[in-house]
């Protein structure tokens, strides 16, 4: 792959993260506005896990017979949902909205991961990556700046749709993008034709521990970023400490900053000590954080948000270390049921902080804490053998 290749992915991946980012700091004032009891905001913030977990393996099977075409979808969908939010309609319509946001976001992520990690060789492998999540959060952390610099009297449907306008830039980049990602022509079967579906899902079956090990750890950093991200640093942050949306918005970026500036290191070290020794460190990372977020004071609050985005900085790792165990012809496939599991913990995270109710959220954001630093544990016993 290029670097002309690699810089369109990242600059797709960057227009349609931002209205991904937009989206934390104003579930407060969505809250007042629109009257949703918790649990509603539990569903609204968890719908966009929902889609994502619903799309993961029909994603991963399109994006590795029809690359193009999935880069290309994804920005419609994400038009289409940011539009369904703007129009402030009834709670199913603002679901719908999530959905399709979630939709468009599963298709860009797993075909640009999927572009990646088909080429993904070499010492520079896990820069690679996260050079990829070093331009997503860019996006993210663009959407909270400019809702957190929008004047809140602009209401939170228009903060929404201008802070996500970027993703415009993704359908103007589609033909680019059709050009260097084209779609694998069909093979008829039995004519040197891919791994079918019985072949990819025996390779699935024959997964090695390590890979399991992985799905474990993604799933709890899917969980660990819904909850916090999504529910937790945003109500929390309004109803118990008093701030405003610029005040969540400076604290979601706080976490977005310490991400983008740990990710290229984080990257660099695991070429060098190895992926799942540096995966241990950001998971006990990620751990300290849930517990400052989820339990502590102010102060330990925003300590543990700047540990969250420590923690955050080792999202692609569990990509690499299944990359190294993972046959070419089934990799899109299992990096579609990887997603399965994280998406389903993005969805599980905000739904589950929702029905227990503010009172008892920080204690469940605070076990997802015990998870991440046992992970980490068990990852560190493995790196020492």
């Amino acid at each position: 792959m290029s670097g002309r290749s690699t810089a369109l992915l990242c600059l797709m991946v960057f227009a349609n993260t931002s209205c991904v980012g937009a989206f934390g700091p104003l579930l407060p004032e969505i809250a007042r506005a629109q009257a949703l009891a918790d649990w509603q905001l539990g569903v609204l913030a968890g719908a966009f896990g929902f889609a994502r977990m619903l799309a993961d393996v029909p994603a991963g099977a399109l994006a590795g017979r029809r690359l193009g075409t999935t880069l290309a979808v994804a920005p419609a969908l994400l038009v289409a949902g940011v539009v369904l939010l703007w129009s402030a309609g009834p709670f199913p319509v603002l679901v719908l909205g999530r959905v399709l946001i979630g939709l468009g976001h599963t298709l860009a992520m797993v075909g640009g991961l999927t572009a990646i990690l088909l080429d993904h060789r070499g010492a520079s492998g896990s820069v690679r990556l996260n050079t990829f999540e070093f331009a997503g959060m860019l996006g993210v952390l663009g959407g909270l700046a400019t809702v957190g610099l929008l004047p809140v009297t602009l209401g939170w449907p228009l903060s929404l749709l201008l802070s996500g306008s970027p993703v415009l830039i993704t359908i103007a980049i589609v033909p680019g993008l059709r050009r260097r990602f084209p779609d694998q022509p069909r093979v008829a079967h039995g004519a040197g034709a891919p791994a079918t579906a019985p072949s990819a899902l025996a390779a699935a079956a024959s997964m090695p521990p390590i890979v399991w090990l992985m799905f474990a750890v993604g799933l709890v950093m899917g969980l660990s970023w819904s909850s916090v991200s999504q529910f937790l640093i945003p109500l929390r942050g309004t109803r118990e400490f008093g701030l405003d949306r610029g005040g969540v918005s400076r604290l979601l970026a706080l976490s977005q900053v310490v991400d983008l500036a740990a990710l290229l290191p984080v990257g660099w070290l695991a070429d060098r000590v190895g992926r799942v020794r540096m995966l241990s460190v950001v998971s006990g990372f990620l751990g300290l954080g849930a517990w400052g977020v989820g339990l502590g004071s102010f102060p330990f609050f925003v300590a543990g948000c700047v540990l969250f985005g420590l923690g955050l900085a080792g999202w692609m790792l569990p990509l690499g270390v299944i990359r190294e165990h993972t046959e070419t012809a089934v990799f899109a496939w299992r990096t579609g049921l990887y997603r399965v599991g994280v998406d389903a913990a993005a969805f599980l995270g905000p739904l589950a902080c929702g029905l227990l109710g503010e009172a008892r959220t920080g204690i469940f954001v605070g076990a997802v804490g015990v998870a991440a630093v046992a992970a980490a544990a068990r990852l560190g016993w493995r790196a020492s053998r």
